[in-house]
């Protein structure tokens, strides 16, 4: 096999790959605020598919929407792309925020993440304890074996700040009560989400713009993974522990190839080479702005970025919406 048909080549990939998320976003935009959580998500799981079986790639979906029984879905081991190109692991959620996109509701976002074949932890559709900071911090500043309040605490100290001054993201959950008292006692502010963990992660990367210090909580497996790769690309910690509520999961671990289940994962062991990452806003929010609709156009902003030269591109598309026939 030719060298051309080995090499991850990041650079060329990368604007397909924001097509791929636009078209998902744009497909899912008629239904933001109509109440219909599957329609949104199939739109764009649609659209997404149909986009990346246009890239010139060996792709394989390591990180989807569940196992082949649950298709139409962009399921776990769908190979995906011509077939003519570099051997490629991707991990994606077509639409992250189906229930915010139903309700119209912020940040909601289509994301997919690309690397070479073999880079990204195949995560179990499981939970994960998480936990996240944004880039400039010692690595280790602070870790899952910590109480909410010595997370708190230590991020301050390393920021130079009081507990007062940070701000911890957290999804709004009845298993998250405990460490959310925890957390207010400290004195520090937490952002409640209802939906969207990724983009709770990515919040963390540019603390200046969105007010986020922190992320902290149990969420999805693959979502961890997911916000392992954009944070790859931002700069950043994350740290994941993967957990197990009956044999059924602990059978998924051993099907997906883990086998210490108490292990932690940090950021470069889910994600072990260079990616390229592609998140379109579909309602809008603090990391990207929503989809615009006016008469005869719409217009998307696409979040891109390549950890192999910590790039980061934000560009907005605009189509009319009469028949055309290349977006």
């Amino acid at each position: 096999m030719s060298a051309a048909k080995t090499d991850f080549n990041d650079r060329l990939l990368s604007l397909g790959l924001a097509r791929v998320a636009e078209q998902a976003a744009l497909a899912s935009a008629s239904l933001v605020g109509r109440g219909d959580e599957k329609a949104a998500d199939q739109a764009a799981v649609n659209a997404m598919r149909e986009q990346l079986n246009l890239l010139d790639i060996a792709g394989v979906v390591v990180i989807g929407e569940g196992e082949r029984d649950e298709a139409p879905m962009l399921f776990i081991g769908e190979e995906v792309g011509t077939g003519n190109g570099p051997g490629v692991d991707i991990a994606l959620d077509p639409l992250e925020g189906t229930t915010l996109t139903a309700k119209d509701m912020p940040n909601a976002l289509t994301v997919i993440a690309m690397g070479p074949r073999g880079s990204m932890l195949h995560a179990p559709d499981v939970y994960m304890d998480k936990l996240a900071v944004g880039p400039g911090y010692p690595e280790g500043v602070v870790n899952l074996d910590m109480t909410p309040r010595e997370r708190v605490e230590a991020l301050a100290k390393a920021k130079n700040c009081t507990p007062a001054d940070i701000t911890v993201c957290i999804l709004e959950r009845p298993r998250h009560e405990a460490m959310i008292a925890e957390v207010r006692e400290t004195g520090a502010s937490i952002r409640l989400i209802t939906d969207g963990d990724v983009a709770g992660v990515m919040h963390c990367a540019e603390s200046e713009v969105t007010g986020i210090d922190m992320y902290m909580g149990q969420g999805g497996a693959p979502e961890g993974v997911l916000a392992a790769a954009a944070l790859k690309c931002m700069g950043g910690q994350i740290y994941g522990r993967l957990l197990f509520r009956n044999d059924d999961e602990r059978g998924r671990a051993a099907k997906a190839g883990i086998a210490d289940l108490d292990r932690v994962y940090d950021r470069d062991e889910m994600v072990t080479a260079d990616v390229i990452f592609a998140a379109t806003g579909v309602t809008g929010g603090s990391l990207l702005p929503r989809i615009k609709r006016e008469p005869g156009w719409v217009e998307t902003t696409t979040l891109l970025m390549r950890s192999k030269t910590g790039s980061v591109r934000r560009m907005s598309y605009r189509t009319p919406t009469w028949p055309h026939d290349d977006a």
